[in-house]
Formats: C-alpha cells, structure tokens, sequence
C-alpha cells in the first residue's frame, strides 16, 4: 500500500447529538470506543451542522458547498453529475473510495440502490454496498434488504414498522431484527469485511454511513434495555415567550412543539436513543479492530462526525430542523497517530461544510476553488491561529426558510424575508429559555446580526 498518504476512515452516524458521547460529558451513556477515538485524536466540541436536515448536510459534505449554492433544501433532488465532489477528488489523487451504508445523496424511493451504482460512481465511488436509512428500508430495497428477505426477517422489519407509522403516540419499543442483523450491525459487518478483504496497493478511503441513532426508537436485544428511562438526563422544559416577542413568532415556536410529550415518554426516547448510540459504539470498536489487526491503524486518518443532532424531548421537541443546540450541534472528532495531537479538544466555532476541506489539506490533496469550507488544520495545529467568529446554518428556500449566525455569545436566527425569529444570549442563557427578539435594549444587536446573515450569504456564492 502507497506510503505516500494515509488510508481515510470515515465513520458517520445520523441524527447523533454533540452532547451523546461519554467523552463528552454525558453522565450515563457508554461509548468507549468513541471516547477511544476522542483520547487518542482531536473532538471539536462546537461543531454545528450547516443544515439540520439529513440530505442538505449530506449534499454539503460531499460537495463543499452550502445548501444555498447546491439547492438541496429537503429530502429529495440529487447533486448534478457534473457538481465536484470529495470522492472524486481522492480518486484524481489517488485513492480507492468505499461507499459503505446509507448515502442519502438521492431519494431513497422505490426501486432497488443497485439501480442508483451510476449516479454514486458518478460522484467518485469504486467500491459500492449502499444501503438506506431506517424509513425508507420500509419501501426501497438494497444489498441488506436482500440479505433480510434471505432470513426471513424483512417481513417482520416492514410490519413493526407499520405498526410503529400507526401507532397514535411517539412508538418506543425494541426492533423485532436480533441484535447482529439489525441495521448498524449489518452496516459495520460490511465494513469490516470490506476492509478484512482489502487488497488493493492503493490507499482506500472507506466512507461508512450507519442509519442510527436516528428515530424511531427501535433499539434491538440487550440495547433497547441498557438505560433506564427513569434515570435519564432531564430535557429541558420549554417556558412562555416573553411579552416582547412577537405573537406571530410565539405561534412558530408553539406550532413546532410536541406537546402531548410527557416525562416519562421522553425518558423512553432518550433511553433508547442511548441505546442505539451504544450499539454504534460496538460496531466502531469491531471497524477500529480491523486497523489495529492490519496494521494499519497509524497509518488511517478516521473522520468520525454526523449530519445533525436530535432534540430528544428538548423543548419539548424531537428530530431536528430547528437551530437549538440539541439539533445543530454535531460530533466531531478527528484522530491521525502521530500527525493529530492526542488527546485535545478544541472550542472553536466550526461547520461541518469544514469537514472535507479538512480532510482534503490533510492528506496533500487539492480542495477546488468552489470548496467553501475552512480547513480545520491551522487551529488543531495551534489553538490561537486566527479563526472565524460565527457559524451558519440554513433551512429551506423561499418563504419558509431560516437562516442561522451562532458566535460564542449570540444566536441569531431570521426568516428569508428578513423577520427576526430568535435572539439568545448563550452566555447566560445556554438553554435557549429567553427569546430577546423585540426587546427594545437588544434592536441594534438584531440589525447587526441581519446584516452578518446578508454578508454571509453574499460572500460564499460559488466561484465558477
């Protein structure tokens, strides 16, 4: 295998929380293999989605552009073929790339992911075992679908899903699938085999994409019972908007909520969410073998990150797509023995479009003119190297949309049309209970804040 530059991991889960890991602080969830990979690499602990949306953040990962530049708002569309892409950039320089697990670079509708092998060779993979995520298992076939229908499972893995789409309240129940052929763990006993099976003298670049921890709460075998709900961390309670916010923007808020959620309902989801975190965790630890018995574990630089969080109950909140904490901020932990400082963390302010620029810089591998990210390799090399002060995210086009500036003291959030949706101070209020849109002391701030959003979206346009 080419000494020249490292082989590149990428292990990507959906819907993982930034706070979801044991290195992170979180008292009761065990994810040693994730905490492994913290201790002997770099986490950035403020890494925010730049969509909390499944295919716009997966769009901008493979791209290095903003939704506002590749138009993918929602959950349908596809990148155009002849859109750069980080595969194929590894390709041109030398790579073997992977594709293993859920992509989600198209809809997942329908007819059978073989079918799809030439729009994703198209973006730069050699090596295919695609799959879908959780829902869309129930109508679109794959590699694993097959392997299910082989068992005798994939009936029993639709109908519980059914039964689950029905089900009047939030369903939290164990997956009828046994542990070892639930979705995660067919997705990374792929990629071991994949990578026991490697031969090539060509450096690879596996991209592993679990379908976990994202809803519904199906948490299979010994996982759907390792936390107790009654001992989970509490959600954070929602509060009345204060008397200067808006009525309108009142509504908002409200209309989003999921009010008919209860404590002990909350404690089940994030039990089980937990749950299926830990079982990722397992399955890391069976891929991170793999190097060690390879050897080549020095040799890897491992990408571990997630498209967006999960509000679990948080204001009284689930899924995503909306700009809490809860949902922007992400895992992001970056390990290379001997080239990443072991060990450390960093609080900058950073996007996951900064993602493959990073990993693009790190192995010597030209990035484009059209990648909008930042590499992350001035900071994990010095602290105090001048950075950004502000991270952005966005949701939907046109009238809908929202637009979001977080700093380390401020977030911001407007609608296209330019209306002030939320205003907090994550200094003293790091819950997000306190909208100050409105209040009269904070006007000034709101127009400065608008005019960072318009300066944002004005200065990242795609160079042609």
């Amino acid at each position: 295998m080419s000494a020249d530059r490292p082989n590149i991991l990428i292990l990507m889960t959906d819907q993982q929380r930034a706070d979801h890991m044991g290195c992170a602080g979180h008292p009761l969830l065990q994810t040693p293999n994730m905490d492994r990979l913290a201790a002997e690499g770099m986490r950035f602990s403020h890494c925010c989605t730049c969509s909390p949306i499944c295919m716009p953040a997966r769009a901008s990962f493979i791209s290095g552009l903003y939704p506002h530049n590749h138009n993918m708002w929602h959950n349908s569309g596809q990148l155009p073929e002849h859109e750069e892409s980080i595969f194929r950039r590894l390709q041109q320089a030398g790579y073997r790339t992977a594709h293993i697990g859920k992509s989600h670079y198209y809809p997942h509708t329908g007819q059978h992911l073989k079918d799809h092998e030439p729009y994703m060779r198209a973006r730069g993979f050699d090596d295919l075992h695609e799959t879908t995520g959780p829902w869309a298992t129930c109508t679109t076939n794959s590699y694993m679908t097959d392997h299910w229908e082989q068992l005798g499972l994939l009936q029993a893995f639709r109908e519980d899903y059914e039964k689950r789409r029905q089900h009047g309240g939030v369903a939290v129940w164990p997956s009828p699938l046994p542990e070892e052929e639930f979705m995660d763990s067919y997705i990374g006993r792929a990629a071991v085999e994949y990578l026991e099976a490697y031969d090539s003298q060509q450096p690879f670049c596996a991209f592993v994409g679990f379908g976990g921890p994202h809803e519904p709460w199906d948490a299979p075998g010994k996982y759907a019972t390792m936390y107790d709900p009654s001992a989970m961390p509490d959600a954070i309670e929602p509060i009345d908007e204060n008397p200067w916010v808006p009525g309108e923007v009142q509504r908002a808020y409200k209309r989003s909520r999921h009010e008919g959620l209860d404590p002990e309902t909350i404690g089940a989801v994030r039990a089980n969410y937990a749950g299926k975190i830990s079982l990722l965790d397992d399955r890391f630890g069976d891929i991170l073998s793999v190097l060690d018995r390879r050897g080549w574990a020095d040799d890897t630089l491992v990408v571990f990150w997630s498209d967006h969080g999960e509000m679990a109950g948080d204001h009284r909140r689930l899924h995503k797509s909306v700009f809490q904490e809860s949902s922007l901020r992400v895992p992001l932990v970056l390990r290379w023995p001997g080239h990443i400082n072991n060990g450390q963390l960093r609080e900058h302010l950073t996007s996951t479009v900064d993602i493959p620029a990073t990993i693009l810089d790190m192995v010597g591998v030209d990035a484009g003119n059209r990648s909008q990210g930042r590499s992350l390799c001035p900071i994990m090399e010095e602290p105090l190297a001048d950075w950004r002060n502000a991270v952005f995210s966005e949701i939907c086009p046109g009238p809908l949309g929202h637009v979001m500036v977080r700093m380390a003291d401020w977030k911001y959030v407007m609608t296209a049309r330019g209306d002030s949706m939320w205003l907090g101070d994550l200094l003293s209020d790091p819950d997000e209970l306190n909208n100050l849109v409105g209040h009269p002391a904070y006007e000034e701030l709101e127009g400065e804040l608008r005019d960072l959003i318009l300066r944002f979206l004005s200065s990242t346009q795609p160079r042609l």
